[in-house]
């Protein structure tokens, strides 16, 4: 039996409920549009307040709203498996993000003096951008302070919450030592009882993310519709996109819009491409550069505990300080430092132990990862009330790296990814940096090798003017696709040194502005 919604034009189709998908389902659907969202996870119960659980069962994750099924990653030669930090679920990933919304310096986004960029710049350059980040801020309310060094006119932000003491210590400490820390901009609307849900989904709407500031609110528009547990299985189409395949319930269904909007993530929307060859596209939709899929970047995180001074009382994890003194320095493309929000406590550092483990030879020793119990008790005890930051340091594009398709497979998520020597050698670079940076003050990395920071893909599916070097025009639609557009990670020329929820949104938003122009 069809859904009711396969016999309605719809004005957008809206593939992915995430920091894009949502922000720009909201847009359109709040200008008169109406909006199908696809999403391949469930609703959930709004008072659900479940983290990025270690459940292995896909309905289990599913109903979690986490992504079901492991990454399989071949990482410098060596073949894993692992459940990746990605959502499945109205909100996407961003309903478990600690809600970092920071805005990118300058030469992030263009060529400046001294500061040249490694890929001549993005398509759409800072002072273009710039609205848009204003207005993704307002929307996702945002709190913080303005970076002391920066030179640009700051985000309107609201004021946030006073410090308390071990921030205060901390953030005191830094500037006796010579650095610049501010209050981080985050997504956090803290209203009487905020839990600060860092990691969790939160069952009140204090935390803006892609459910709570873009589904939600479209949905009440009355404009939008939301289908949940849809599988899009391909997109159906030569010059424009003419129908979107999507499995409910084990039937194959067919959906129809004058625009589709692809928001599944910068993993599975290559993926979803890739798996919608056809005789116009032999090599997958939108594929005529051969670029789908490739230029896989992401972050590496550099994490350091840090304790506060001895005597402060202890008033739990800290999310407020972030710090750019060492975002680019030396001529080398670094990134900024911000606390994690949470503690090295018992049950993240089994988690972090876990993570490495899956990334390790020993990933297929039977029962082992019980093992990382013992450890992790120790290194909870030593740790005690330190606070845990971490440095996203910038990644590049490489062509090398890539979404893997199996046609025999073609749900599966699948990556190749090398780390190069010059990512290496920033590493290196950063640490130093680091260590520097917080001399005198008692401090432990923590983990020795190089953290891909797989949350934060990006890059696969680049924007740009020319249709041989990038899958997307600078207005984010598909080249040689007159009706299909992009609104996630994907678009991504760079990294950039800072999260990347921030300018998803923007983007987002700009490109909702394009579609509102095409007509209706």
């Amino acid at each position: 039996m069809s859904h009711p919604a396969t016999g309605v034009q719809w004005d957008a189709i809206v593939i992915g409920t995430g920091m894009g998908g949502g922000t720009m389902g909201r847009a359109l659907a709040e200008a008169g549009r109406k909006v199908l969202f696809l999403e391949l996870g469930q609703a959930g119960h709004r008072a659900e307040r479940n983290g990025l659980s270690e459940t292995i069962l896909p309905e289990a994750r599913l109903a979690r709203g986490l992504w079901p099924t492991p990454l399989h990653a071949i990482v410098d030669g060596r073949e894993t498996s692992l459940h990746a930090p990605l959502g499945a679920g109205v909100g996407g990933s961003s309903v478990f993000y600690a809600a970092a919304l920071e805005r990118p310096e300058r030469h992030d986004l263009e060529d400046t003096e001294g500061r040249p960029h490694p890929t001549g710049g993005w398509a759409v350059g800072y002072d273009a951008m710039r609205p848009w980040y204003d207005h993704a801020a307002r929307m996702y309310r945002l709190h913080g302070t303005p970076d002391p060094l920066s030179p640009e006119p700051p985000l309107p932000m609201d004021p946030p919450p006073p410090l308390n003491a071990v921030e205060e210590a901390l953030m005191t400490r830094m500037r006796a030592a010579g650095l610049h820390p501010y209050h981080a901009h985050t997504a956090i609307d803290r209203t009487e009882g905020c839990l600060a849900c860092l990691g969790t989904k939160c069952p009140r709407r204090c935390k803006m993310d892609g459910r709570s500031a873009g589904v939600e609110p479209a949905l009440a528009t009355g404009n939008a519709t939301l289908i949940e547990r849809a599988e899009v299985t391909r997109l159906i189409g030569k010059d424009s996109v003419t129908g979107v395949e999507v499995r409910l319930g084990g039937a194959l269904q067919v959906f129809r819009g004058a625009q589709v909007i692809l928001a599944a993530g910068a993993l599975n929307s290559p993926r979803l491409l890739h798996a919608s060859a056809s005789e116009a596209w032999p090599h997958g939709m939108a594929n005529g550069s051969g670029l789908v899929g490739r230029n896989l970047m992401f972050h590496l995180n550099e994490m350091v505990a840090l304790w506060p001074p001895r005597g402060t009382p202890d008033t739990g994890a800290t999310k407020a300080i972030a710090l750019r003194d060492l975002y680019h320095r030396d001529g080398a493309r670094l990134g900024m430092i911000q606390a994690m929000g949470i503690r090295a406590s018992y049950g993240e550092i089994v988690h972090f132990l876990n993570m490495m483990l899956a990334r390790s030879a020993l990933a297929r020793v039977p029962g082992l990862g019980q093992l990382t119990r013992i450890p992790a008790a120790l290194a909870a005890k030593v740790f005690g009330s330190a606070q845990i930051f971490v440095g996203l340091l910038e990644d590049l594009p490489y062509a090398e790296n890539r979404v893997l398709h199996d046609p025999t497979q073609p749900e599966r998520l699948a990556i190749r990814y090398d780390l190069h020597p010059e990512l290496l050698a920033r590493r290196r670079a950063f640490r130093r940096a680091i260590s520097k940076a917080f001399r005198g003050q008692r401090r432990v990395f923590v983990g020795m090798g190089p953290e891909l920071n797989f949350g934060h893909p990006s890059g696969t599916l680049r924007y740009g003017g020319d249709p041989a070097t990038s899958v997307l025009d600078p207005d984010c639609r598909a080249h040689g696709l007159r009706n299909l557009w992009v609104a996630d990670a994907s678009f991504m020329p760079t990294s950039m040194g800072v999260n990347p929820s921030l300018t998803i949104a923007a983007n987002a938003l700009r490109v909702a502005d394009a579609i509102l122009k095409e007509p209706a």
